[in-house]
């Protein structure tokens, strides 16, 4: 449902995604994972047609990235980094303007918006305006905005970041469900706990490159312990003065 030859962006000599190739099956819960800088953002904006590579290939969903954008728009759902929300529309009011861009009727856009809205738990909220809501609210609202469609493949950049532990089971639970009905789910995150309880597959990132690319039953340890190892190291250094009684 996702292939990537050799796919690369630079800027300048710089080269952010570095000739990264991965190839993931229909129903695939994939946690791309990766320091900040590591070039996962960028990945996710060139495999959803936000941003054109430098070199390289990729086909979602059927379609080569870059040679089909509008229908290839029409199949995949985004979650961003940066929700892409407007402050004086209601949460309810985004649903109701998405639904007509993907061609949906209006009786089956305000169908599906409830649906979504209980399935998300945004009832009690559906005319809050979004400057007015939480970020967990905001999140499951850009959300359900990349749902309302029912597309092929969900590209979603931080879905756990910076939300309540209620709102991020009801994220969990839902990927999961997606998954189990075929639908390809494509997610950044650092909340590892959470990737392993999930994902079916893993591609780990460092400096634009991958290292590691597996189903998780192929993972020879921990994925937290293969984070450390192959991404990053944790650092620790004492501060001597921290902790200590003045007197």
């Amino acid at each position: 449902m996702i292939i990537c030859h050799n796919l690369t962006r630079r800027y300048g000599p710089a080269a952010v995604v570095d000739s990264i190739s991965f190839q993931l099956p229909q129903g695939s819960l994939c946690a791309f994972l990766g320091p900040n800088g590591a070039g996962k953002s960028t990945t996710v904006k060139m495999l959803t047609g936000l941003l054109r590579p430098t070199s390289g290939t990729a086909t979602v969903a059927g379609l080569a990235v870059g040679e089909q954008t509008v229908e290839l728009k029409r199949r995949i759902g985004v979650l961003p980094e940066q929700l892409g929300l407007f402050d004086h529309l209601t949460v309810e009011e985004h649903l109701h303007m998405a639904g007509p861009i993907y061609g949906l009727s209006k009786s089956e856009t305000h169908a599906r918006t409830s649906q979504l809205l209980r399935a998300l738990v945004l009832e009690h909220g559906r005319n809050t305006y979004a400057d007015h809501c939480s970020h967990g609210m905001r999140k499951k609202t850009a959300l359900a905005m990349a749902l309302i469609h029912n597309p092929m493949v969900l590209f979603l950049d931080e879905p756990f970041e910076g939300i309540d532990p209620v709102t991020s089971k009801t994220i969990h639970d839902l990927l999961l469900t997606l998954s189990g009905r075929g639908v390809t789910v494509f997610f950044t995150s650092h909340s590892l706990a959470i990737v392993e309880r999930i994902a079916t597959h893993y591609i780990l990132i460092r400096q634009g490159r991958i290292v590691w690319n597996s189903t998780a039953g192929e993972l020879p340890s921990s994925l937290e312990q293969m984070y450390f190892d192959l991404v990053e190291e944790p650092k620790s250094e004492d501060i001597p003065w921290l902790g200590l009684n003045r007197s």
